[in-house]
């Protein structure tokens, strides 16, 4: 079969890449992410518009795929069978609640392929799981870096908490 040779050139010439994908295919599966909202979710609920066809946009954004959710949206109208107005009320609306679990099951998840492959590195106090906390507040008058102050989508200022696992990278 054709595929099997292109997928075997790929296996060859940047097995990684292939790996990577593979396992965020797996741990970010549609099906396992709508059913975490539904799980997860006190307020939202699904009509039309799947959590998994959020977080595929969201992750296209992110990952520079495309500029904006609005671009995101653009690439996939026909497929996503909603206004955009919709992608951005649940965008709006999500529950912190979600948020919080998604990273809680995706690390819990990354965290056992790492241990399976034995990829974590050695823990800095022996006996004790240290993690780094590091965050910070930006003022509302703190303004827009200047490239995205033209860009509507771009991120308001605003406050984040980041904790790091510095044995698993997570």
């Amino acid at each position: 079969m054709v595929l099997s040779q292109v997928f075997e050139r790929f296996v060859q010439e940047s097995p990684v890449s292939v790996m990577v994908r593979g396992l965020l295919e797996k741990i970010l599966c549609p099906q396992k992410l709508d059913e975490l909202f539904e799980r997860s979710t006190k307020t939202q609920y699904t009509r039309e518009l799947l959590f998994s066809t959020v977080v595929e946009m969201m992750s296209s954004v992110t990952c520079g795929i495309r500029p904006s959710i609005h671009a995101a949206y653009q690439a996939r109208t026909k497929e996503i069978g909603v206004s955009v107005t919709s992608v951005y009320n649940k965008l709006n609306g999500m529950e912190s609640q979600v948020s919080a679990q998604l990273v809680r099951e995706t690390a819990g998840e990354m965290e056992a392929i790492i241990r399976h492959l034995k990829g974590n590195l050695p823990d800095w106090l022996p006996g004790y799981r240290v993690k780094i906390l590091d965050g910070n507040a930006l003022a509302a008058t703190e303004h827009r870096l200047k490239p995205l102050r033209s860009c509507n989508s771009a991120p308001l200022p605003g406050q984040s908490l980041v904790v790091l696992d510095p044995a698993l990278m997570l």
